[in-house]
């Protein structure tokens, strides 16, 4: 595991705190106003119901105290570390109303960046000891994309470029456009600025071998079988740092790791990470009794309440 991850800029996130707070409480807390009285004190606790890796829990207290500035919210768990079902995350003090207003919007932000963190993790440790690393796409949430990157890196991966104006990419498409590989690769290389490497995605050997003649010395090795791969880095190795993506998942992560390639770069990292389930109780304040015969877990991830 590298050092700790930088927290995105405020700037980055707040806008998105506050548009999922205006959706969520709209003129006000319709339910807390008619049962809670309004100087009523209490405690939160927020905490990880699952085996989880912990991420984004200085967002969620930028939400607590986004509703409620007088809030206290102390932070229990580090991030990047694992927590166990049942493990203490955040604590909150202060008026219930506010801690109610903001209790969902905090849990969702928590659930989506805890669950990717979890899912980049297992790609990281499934690689372990072959020297190639997992690396985040663009296939982020829109608007999440500071926060996606953020968790990712929390989980152990690398990030990748951050959006179209921080790297060179010679997709299919603009490889389509240009004329072909050669073509595409040697204008990209004349004349891009001296801090932007040029990458360019390639589907078979013949074509990786055309772009590093072309003087490409990044290539991304798309929807390529291991073994395919295995050949290209076998000609390759020593000319040219070599990315995987495409079809790769936790059962093949490892093969393609094997086969020689420096960077995996995974798209479900973002796009498909399953929310990871944490909740909020109140102190001394116990769950509900499954209804109607349910099983014990079969609640939604982060808590029962919508």
């Amino acid at each position: 595991m590298r050092g700790p991850v930088e927290l995105p800029p405020a700037r980055t996130f707040g806008p998105l705190v506050r548009l999922a707070l205006d959706e969520d409480i709209g003129p006000g807390d319709a339910t807390t106003r008619l049962v809670v009285p309004e100087d009523r004190l209490g405690v939160g606790l927020v905490e990880a119901r699952e085996r989880l890796v912990v991420c984004g829990l200085p967002i969620a207290r930028h939400v607590l105290e986004e509703v409620d500035s007088a809030l206290e919210v102390e932070i229990l768990a580090s991030e990047g570390a694992m927590a166990e079902p049942g493990e203490p995350l955040v604590r909150v003090r202060g008026a219930l109303h506010g801690i109610l207003a903001g209790e969902r919007t905090a849990l969702n932000f928590l659930m989506r960046m805890c669950g990717v963190a979890s899912t980049t993790r297992r790609f990281v440790a499934a690689v372990e000891g072959t020297g190639a690393s997992i690396v985040d796409t663009r296939k982020t949430l829109p608007g999440w994309r500071a926060l996606d990157k953020y968790a990712t890196a929390v989980g152990g991966a690398r990030n990748h470029r951050v959006g179209l104006f921080d790297g060179i990419l010679l997709k299919d498409n603009h490889v389509a456009a240009a004329g072909g590989v050669s073509l595409a690769v040697k204008t990209a290389c004349a004349a891009a600025p001296a801090n932007l490497r040029v990458q360019v995605e390639v589907e078979s050997e013949p074509q990786a071998l055309e772009a590093v003649s072309a003087g490409a010395d990044f290539l991304l090795l798309d929807n390529c079988t291991p073994e395919q791969v295995r050949g290209i880095a076998a000609r390759l190795r020593g000319r040219a740092l070599l990315e995987v993506s495409g079809g790769v998942t936790l059962k093949n992560v490892r093969d393609y790791a094997e086969a020689g390639v420096q960077r995996i770069s995974i798209g479900a990292l973002t796009h498909s990470a399953p929310a990871a389930d944490v909740a909020l109780e109140l102190d001394g304040a116990k769950p509900p009794e499954p209804r109607g015969g349910a099983e014990p877990g079969a609640t939604a991830p982060g808590g029962a309440g919508a």
